[in-house]
């Protein structure tokens, strides 16, 4: 008895794993499919299309994981009909291309992270739309909203980290098109930029060997139609200064910086490769709070690396309990093959010590952030709304990124999403914040 197939002709499913990074590639690849004619969808619960696309995470084991299970799970539903062809594209694949294709046969077509392009090359052109520019995308955050990427790779090398093996070196874009694309956003309605990268600190070195963080910046926020730009994933090591003018400079540069730290024990630091020690370390934060008063930050941290003893946990804690971030995550090492570390040490302390090392400090951030939004209360702030709830309102201030950070609750507000409305904080809770407009 033959097998009726239940896909859907023309429809091409593309589901996003892991970073925001991963998101824009996605974004990216269903502009070039909606030229071409195809129908897509993004993340759909229930994927149904001629053409499956999965763009994977091959960070950390979990995200491998992850990525890994969702490919078998849309194999079987190739097996039964219920989608045509599956390709598989990103870091996983793009980490362990040789080796995949044997693994899991059922995957129709590989692609790494970077010539995905060639997926598209293979499919019928069925529109006369012309083909798009490099970096167009269709959005898949709310209109109002958008990632922007200013380069790929990274040249750090920290011990634990895989990401140069799958990107490759820092590459910058070039700032002329990254504002060409900002422009273009803008008159699509986005407001808020979320600039990421894996190194912002070192954007523009590769280009004319100086940073060009802060020209960028000061370049983007002249745009009118701007009103929030926020920086991500800046390296501590080398970071670029002269960004914190930037900011007080513009209002609509939000006084907000993501730096991961990771540690701050010197021998941990050393056996991270981070290039960076505990007193540069603290000269740095105190430099970024004197030059940017009002700034929150955004960092994460890791536990359990090999060389953390007790002393140097301890020395985490003290540390996280001296600064008291705004905003802080945290996850406990796990070995990666073909990193420094897996290749040169000994990852010795037990799972257990390390769960237990995780759950305090996050035990210890709940109590920081709860002290520093029950500070908050009283203070007037501008709130990006994005979704109701009953008659509440849920937004963000400029000190929130989207996914990662808290949310503003403000009571018995209708405002539309995508606009901007002042309120008041009137309760605080861990990761939340209550307010109310003003009467």
């Amino acid at each position: 008895m033959t097998k009726q197939n239940k896909y859907t002709p023309g429809r091409i499913d593309i589901i996003s794993m892991g970073c925001s990074k991963n998101l824009v590639d996605s974004e990216r690849l269903i502009k070039r499919l909606k030229t071409r004619g195809y129908f897509t969808t993004h993340d759909s619960d229930y994927p149904e299309g001629e053409y499956v696309v999965v763009n994977t995470c091959g960070f950390i084991a979990d995200a491998k994981e992850e990525s890994i299970n969702l490919i078998l799970e849309l194999a079987k539903r190739k097996s039964e009909g219920q989608i045509g062809n599956l390709i598989v594209m990103g870091c996983l694949s793009e980490r362990y291309l040789k080796d995949l294709p044997s693994e899991i046969p059922e995957v129709d077509k590989w692609y790494g992270k970077f010539d995905w392009n060639n997926f598209i090359d293979s499919l019928p052109d069925k529109s006369i739309q012309p083909a798009p520019e490099e970096w167009e995308r269709s959005l898949t955050t709310p209109s109002w909203s958008a990632y922007l990427k200013i380069s790929e790779g990274c040249n750090r090398y920290c011990a634990f980290c895989a990401i140069p093996i799958i990107t490759g070196k820092h590459k910058s874009r070039p700032i002329d098109e990254i504002l060409e694309e900002v422009k273009t956003l803008v008159k699509d309605g986005v407001k808020e930029f979320n600039v990421i990268a894996q190194d912002l600190s070192s954007y523009g070195t590769d280009i004319q060997g100086r940073h060009l963080l802060a020209e960028l910046i000061d370049n983007m926020a002249e745009i009118p139609g701007v009103e929030w730009i926020r920086l991500h994933y800046a390296y501590p090591a080398d970071f670029p200064i002269d960004i914190l003018d930037v900011m007080n400079k513009h209002d609509n540069v939000c006084k907000y910086i993501d730096i991961a730290l990771q540690h701050i024990a010197n021998p941990v630091l050393k056996n991270m490769r981070r290039h960076i020690n505990k007193d540069e370390t603290l000269r740095l934060l105190k430099t970024i709070r004197e030059k940017v008063p009002r700034i929150k930050i955004r960092t994460t941290l890791m536990v359990g690396f090999p060389g953390e003893g007790e002393e140097e946990y301890e020395e985490l804690l003290e540390f996280v309990r001296t600064q008291k971030f705004d905003r802080m995550g945290a996850f406990a090492y796990c070995e990666e093959e073909d990193t420094f570390a897996a290749k040169n040490l000994v990852d010795n302390i037990p799972h257990d010590i390390k769960q237990r090392r995780l759950e305090k400090l996050m035990e210890l951030q709940t109590e920081i952030s709860t002290e520093l939004n029950e500070e908050r209360i009283g203070e007037k702030v501008k709130v990006l709304i994005e979704k109701h709830e009953g008659d509440n309102a849920i937004g963000r201030s400029q000190w929130d990124s989207p996914e990662v950070d808290p949310e503003v609750i403000v009571l018995n507000c209708h405002a539309k999403p995508g606009t901007f409305i002042e309120a008041e904080v009137v309760e605080a809770l861990p990761f939340e914040l209550i307010a109310k407009t003003f009467n």
